[in-house]
């Protein structure tokens, strides 16, 4: 019995909607679905996938609908995105965040992704939290997505508020260590700014990339792209553009807050070196005062008589005081 469900069910099944046009609630497939009629039946099909299982790629051979190249992108565990446009079908890698069970995190994912007229299938490694949150959608309100690409639409609408998200919590980090660098505060925070802006860098890096990508697909040919696709391609660039405007912003906001960094710690370095020149200076007569009546020559001054040390204590406390006022001479003090 355990073969026979091994050969019908789906590999690396994570979970699966029917959605009929019209129909206010989206059919949630069990866990159980026989793979053997998962593609039939009316309306469309979103099915997420889970790379971890090996049987996958096996498994996307039979899909009807993709072609070879979907196929690799849906398998591919490569770590960059890719948006394909190719026989009224969209198919490549989106950046997402992972998600973990107790909390979201600023870990970079991937989200792999086929669409066709009848069925959008997406696959990852890790869980992502703009792929959970469209699921929230579909359950919610399923009537506002009438075909697959609908869907694809959510999903990157969904990765925008994520990342909107994101940037709030990032700003309020650099807002943190702002209060620090401004402060009196003596703590140290070199070590706290380096990962804000390693992740900023990312982050910028992977959203102008799926921006450069979602505007050549837009401009493929109309027979290439499926249908619909252009209109929100337009939508979706200008929703990526206004969050890749405050990526930026926080980009060069981290940037002046490192310099900001450097250019305290370099000051607290030559006021350091400023009290040590300081010291310098009043501690270099006595010493060659010091120095003078440590010779052991001939007829040395004050080496005969019974107060030659109070002489020389009195040399050394005048010297200093030499010192001193030739430091407030010169406006050093």
């Amino acid at each position: 019995m355990n073969t026979i469900t091994s050969a019908t069910t789906i590999p690396g099944f994570v979970w699966a909607y029917r959605l009929r046009p019209g129909a206010d609630k989206a059919e949630r497939l069990p866990d159980d679905a026989d793979r053997t009629t998962l593609f039939d039946g009316d309306g469309f099909l979103w099915l997420h996938l889970n790379l971890v299982d090996a049987r996958v790629p096996a498994f996307l051979e039979d899909a009807p609908g993709l072609n070879d190249a979907a196929r690799i992108a849906l398998t591919t565990h490569e770590t960059h995105a890719t948006i394909t446009v190719d026989d009224q079908m969209l198919f490549g890698t989106l950046v997402d965040f992972q998600r973990d069970f107790a909390h979201n995190t600023h870990d970079i994912g991937w989200l792999h992704f086929a669409v066709t007229d009848r069925v959008l299938i997406t696959s990852r490694l890790q869980p992502l939290r703009s792929v959970d949150r469209g699921r929230v959608l579909i359950e919610k309100n399923a009537a506002r997505f009438s075909c697959p690409v609908d869907i694809f639409e959510a999903l990157v609408v969904e990765f925008q508020r994520t990342l909107i998200s994101v940037v709030i919590e990032i700003s309020e980090e650099l807002n943190g260590i702002e209060d620090f660098i401004h402060g009196n505060s003596s703590r140290d925070e070199r070590t706290q700014l380096p990962p804000i802006r390693r992740t900023i860098v990312r982050l910028h890096r992977h959203l102008r990339t799926v921006l450069s990508l979602m505007r050549h697909a837009a401009a493929s040919d109309d027979e290439e792209m499926p249908l619909g696709f252009e209109d929100i391609a337009g939508r979706l660039t200008g929703r990526l553009e206004a969050v890749e405007h405050d990526v930026y912003a926080l980009q060069e906001r981290a940037r002046l807050l490192h310099e900001e960094i450097d250019s305290k710690l370099a000051s607290e370095i030559n006021r350091h070196l400023y009290i040590l020149s300081i010291m310098t200076a009043f501690l270099l007569p006595p010493t060659l005062v010091t120095g003078f009546f440590g010779m052991n020559t001939s007829s040395l001054p004050l080496s005969g008589g019974s107060s030659g040390t109070g002489y020389a204590i009195g040399f050394i406390i005048a010297s200093m005081l030499l010192a001193w006022w030739l430091l407030k001479r010169v406006n050093i003090l």
